[in-house]
């Protein structure tokens, strides 16, 4: 057990930043929202999966929706809270923990803002290991586990409650109900018992952001190679560095896709998003797919940068780093494999 307070926000921020593979939203803006929240109620309080009681009620809190609207649309800070007590009121019965969807920008910081107004623990952890685009992309549907009922809050203070016949069908009710209401809404949803948070959920990411975070930076603060620290922290390979010369993105269906253009090294890198980024090839050869992590950051500071960020002329460097191993069973990469976003190929495993 441990306390997160003000001043390691802005690292945690970063760390979650890049491992969102360019998705879950722009962590600047969850930094800003986390940040209050905890001037204003405290410290947030971090627990172990290790020291979850068997019988806790966990409930994920997470917000859905195009990227790219966020960075207009900016959250009041109650749209989170409004959808955990509407969960709460289905189920019967109060959430005692409280843990982020996935390790990515926004998704990753809004938790903490909400463990900071409710005065309730986060689980240190979350149901990815990364941010993926749709709801049903988590682990704890490997082991069974509904995503249903799941509340859904917009910035009006309207709730919806959608209890779907599969996870499956409620992302695409979700996803309906968050096109219609602005292309961005919160959720509470995927609700875990304590005693299975080891099968589902990915242990320790909000350390491991925070590390990721305070490492870049005293890279960049020290003059040496930030990237480079990453690279070495999260295991990862070095994909292409040069400038981004071509940006190609719409928001459709709730979600920012599109195609980034690299060009440096003596080579074209391209990236194909939707809301992260699914697939990465160097002068039209695939060098890595999801479910693996695929980062672009800021060549000389570190910094994450978004698929909403990218733009012309940007100096960039893109790493691949391996994802939670579970991801790439069979059952994993139906859910968040190549195929299941259209491309016609297998995962393409990771190489130095």
């Amino acid at each position: 057990m441990r306390e997160i307070g003000i001043e390691q926000l802005a690292d945690i921020a970063r760390g979650a930043g890049i491992l969102g593979t360019g998705g879950g939203g722009d962590p600047y803006v969850g930094l800003l929202l986390a940040r209050e929240a905890v001037r204003r109620h405290g410290p947030v309080t971090v627990v172990d999966i290790d020291e979850v009681p068997a019988d806790a009620t966990v409930v994920p809190i997470s917000s859905m929706g195009a990227p790219t609207v966020l960075l207009e649309k900016l959250p009041s800070g109650r749209e989170e809270i409004n959808a955990l007590r509407a969960l709460e009121a289905v189920l019967g019965r109060p959430a005692t923990h409280l843990v982020p969807i996935e390790i990515g920008g926004v998704n990753s910081m809004i938790p903490l803002a909400a463990a900071a107004q409710t005065g309730l623990p986060i689980v240190d952890g979350d149901a990815m290991g990364r941010a993926f685009p749709e709801a049903q992309m988590v682990l704890p549907g490997l082991i069974g586990v509904s995503n249903s009922p799941m509340a859904l809050a917009d910035d009006k203070g309207n709730t919806i409650v959608v209890r779907a016949v599969d996870n499956t069908e409620a992302e695409r009710i979700a996803r309906a109900v968050c096109v219609e209401r602005g292309c961005q809404i919160s959720c509470a949803d995927t609700v875990l018992r304590g005693d299975q948070l080891r099968d589902g959920l990915v242990p320790a990411t909000l350390t491991l952001a925070e590390n990721l975070g305070r490492v870049v930076r005293e890279a960049h603060a020290a003059h040496r190679d930030p990237v480079a620290e990453a690279r070495e922290l999260l295991g990862g390979v070095h994909l292409s560095a040069g400038k981004v010369v071509d940006v190609e993105r719409r928001t459709e269906g709730g979600f920012a896709r599109g195609r980034a253009r690299l060009e440096g090294e003596g080579a074209v890198l391209e990236l194909d998003f939707q809301n992260e980024h699914l697939l990465a090839r160097r002068d039209g050869r695939v060098v890595a797919t999801t479910p693996d992590l695929i980062c672009v950051l800021d060549t000389e500071t570190g910094e994450p940068v978004t698929t909403e960020g990218l733009r012309y002329g940007l100096r960039v460097t893109v790493l691949a780093a391996p994802c939670d191993p579970r991801w790439l069973s069979p059952a994993g990469l139906a859910l968040t494999g190549p195929r299941y976003f259209g491309y016609d190929l297998d995962h393409h495993p990771l190489s130095g």
